[in-house]
């Protein structure tokens, strides 16, 4: 499989099981179109949704969310269908709070956003610092890793490159 070092990292990383350990896994939406008012993705894009599913395919998420706009729902959509899960929106301008909800839940959950949201929602998540990303950088993949008062950060990029 081509994504096997990424798993393997993905599933190295995973804690056992407890009641109050989880992961959670955070995106920036795939690559986009060039348009103004909320783009589709672009083929390359659809792409990357595509390999986030097959990458978490394995990690035993219990709930989807994205915020409302086409980029993020796109991505967040074959791994929602792949696990049969519903997307639940949030609101981007509401980061603290949802940061919360998501550590009250207490389970394993994707989250995708923007290029402005995920580094700022993964620090409010993690209490750690973490370095803001371009408008050009749509590889990264999140881990947090939520064991008790615990948590780590783990930063993957996504192997697919496109031109």
């Amino acid at each position: 499989m081509k994504y096997s070092l990424l798993l393997a990292l993905i599933f190295f990383a995973l804690p056992s099981q407890a009641a109050d350990t989880f992961t959670l896994y955070l995106v920036r939406h795939a690559e986009k179109q060039a348009t103004k008012d909320d783009p589709k993705l672009t083929q390359c894009g659809e792409q990357r949704a595509e390999q986030i599913a097959e990458i978490l395919k394995h990690t035993k998420i219990k709930h989807v969310y994205s915020t409302a706009y086409q980029r993020t729902m796109a991505t967040a959509a074959p791994f929602a269908k792949q696990q049969q899960l519903p997307i639940k929106q949030y609101a981007p301008a509401k980061l603290s709070e949802f940061a919360q909800q998501l550590l009250a839940e207490k389970e394993n959950a994707l989250v995708v956003g923007h290029s402005n949201t995920t580094p700022q929602l993964s620090a409010l998540l993690s209490e750690l610092e973490v370095e803001n990303i371009t408008e050009k950088q749509y590889r990264n993949l999140y881990q947090i890793q939520v064991s008790g008062s615990d948590k780590t950060i783990t930063l993957l990029t996504l192997p697919l490159t496109c031109h």
